[in-house]
Order: structure tokens, then sequence, then C-alpha cells
């Protein structure tokens, strides 16, 4: 097997598609990994270059693959969608993130820590019902308001006045 440069990596939540290619540009490897499968096939690489989509999970295989000695770039989605040369698939995806990591222009975004992520989580979830209240229904707790069919019961100018006039 010749040796692995670089690997374009699509997770998911329980089979990865694994798209790599050698120093030469042939691809090497394209194959599906099952979760409990990445580490392993990893560990038995030496160190090479890695690119996933980014999002919260990629940062944790992100970590791992680094402890591993791997040098790993994580890009926004819609900068790696214009690689994608055929059908939307996991396949596809691996493959086009291998082809964007690679370019010398491209913008990654920068590995986040557990505690970085965990402030960020927390940031969010203070954030959310504050800018979510002035959707909830004030007849019925927790529903929002445009699944509930009595229009006169929300909150607002438009409901006053409906009121008013009836």
């Amino acid at each position: 097997m010749e040796e692995i440069s670089t690997v374009g990596l699509d997770i998911a939540k329980s089979v990865f598609q694994v798209h790599a290619i050698s120093y030469a540009g042939e691809v090497v490897v394209r194959r599906q990994l099952k979760r409990r499968q990445v580490l392993q096939f990893f560990a038995g690489l030496r160190p090479c270059l890695i690119g996933m989509e980014a999002c919260a999970t990629a940062h944790h295989w992100a970590r791992e693959l680094m402890k591993l000695g791997h040098d790993v770039r994580l890009m926004p989605p819609r900068y790696v969608k214009p690689y994608v040369k055929r059908n939307k698939n996991d396949a596809a995806d691996a493959e086009a993130i291998c082809e964007a990591v690679t370019r010398p222009t491209m913008r990654f975004v920068p590995v986040k820590t557990v505690d970085q992520q965990s402030v960020l989580m927390l940031h969010r979830t203070r954030h959310s019902p504050a800018h979510h209240v002035d959707q909830l229904d004030p007849c019925t707790p927790g529903r929002v308001r445009h699944r509930c069919g009595d229009r006169s019961q929300w909150r607002g100018g438009a409901a006053r006045a409906h009121r008013q006039r009836g």
C-alpha cells in the first residue's frame, strides 16, 4: 500500500467515510468505517493531513486524531461544497473534503478545546430562551404561537386590536 499523504473524513452518527490519497494524488483508500474503528484505523497510519467539515463533533474527532500525531484541519461546510463533483453522498463528500483541504487559499476553523465548546454551549443555552420568549403562546405554556390555532391569544398589537374590535 502506498503512503497516505492526505485524508478526507466525512463524519456521521455511526458510519464515517474515508477518502485517502498518496503524495502522487492517487486514491489509496476509499472506504467506510464504523465509529469504533476510526481511532484504530488512524493509529495505524503515519502522521498525515486530515480534513473534516467543521461541526461540534468534528472538534472532538480532531482532538483525538491530533493526539495520534496527525495534522487535522477543519473547514466550514460551505467552503467544501464547491468541490463535490457528483451526487451528494458520503463518499463524494469525503473526496471533496480531501480535495478542499489541500487548497492553498482554503480558510480553516481552529480546533476548539473541550472548555471552549462548553462555554459556547452555555452561551447558546442562555441566549435561546430569551430569544424565543416573544414566540411563546401565552395560552399554552411551552407551545410556540404558530402551532396555536387561536390567534386572538397571541401577544402583540394585532391581537389587542382584534380583541378590542370583537
